[in-house]
């Protein structure tokens, strides 16, 4: 089966996503949803999920990667996402990586680690939407200011529906996902 693969390398880390090209394809039909917010403006969300009065979106971006997950031997347990982050929809642009924490950290050298507050299930075949608080923001760049961070128009990314073969093993499930991060106004 072919592949595509994203793969960023800068000085500190390197990382690689493998999609094979029938799961691209059903990503890509997944990027268009209601919640889709133009320009910086936020999206419309569950209430749930929506940032508290005195944040604004500082930051969009548009993510492809995968939910990484280990079997314990009776499940499949959540080890960490892998992602770049674009400017556009249409993966141009590369402006950041995703990765266990969750933390996110900027080609310009910010970084941000958020604390999951509340999450809903918008399509019962994709991960959840997340909103998350800045529990630390620092370094020059995107990422400084950041208060919360939101997740949504989720593609994909949940947990291999049948059992693992050995305990340890590790399954990369594709995803996509918008992520907007604010800031206090």
């Amino acid at each position: 089966m072919k592949s595509l693969q994203y793969q960023t390398n800068r000085s500190c880390f390197s990382s690689a996503v493998t999609v094979t090209a029938p799961t691209l394809a059903l990503l890509l039909l997944g990027a268009v949803s209601p919640a889709r917010a133009q320009d910086n403006r936020a999206p419309e969300v569950p209430a749930a999920i929506q940032v508290p009065a005195g944040n604004k979106v500082e930051f969009h971006a548009y993510a492809v990667g995968v939910q990484i997950y280990i079997w314990n031997g009776t499940s499949w347990v959540f080890k960490a996402p892998s992602a770049v982050l674009y400017a556009s929809a249409e993966d141009n642009g590369e402006v950041a990586i995703h990765s266990a924490g969750p933390t996110w950290e900027s080609n310009s050298g910010s970084k941000v680690v958020g604390a999951k507050v509340a999450g809903v299930t918008v399509d019962a075949t994709a991960i959840p939407w997340l909103l998350l608080r800045a529990v630390s923001a620092d370094g020059p760049g995107i990422f400084a200011r950041t208060t919360y961070i939101q997740r949504v128009n989720t593609v994909g990314g949940l947990a291999p529906s049948t059992p693992g073969t050995a305990v340890g093993q590790e399954a990369d499930v594709p995803y996509t996902a918008e992520y907007f991060f604010y800031r206090a106004e």
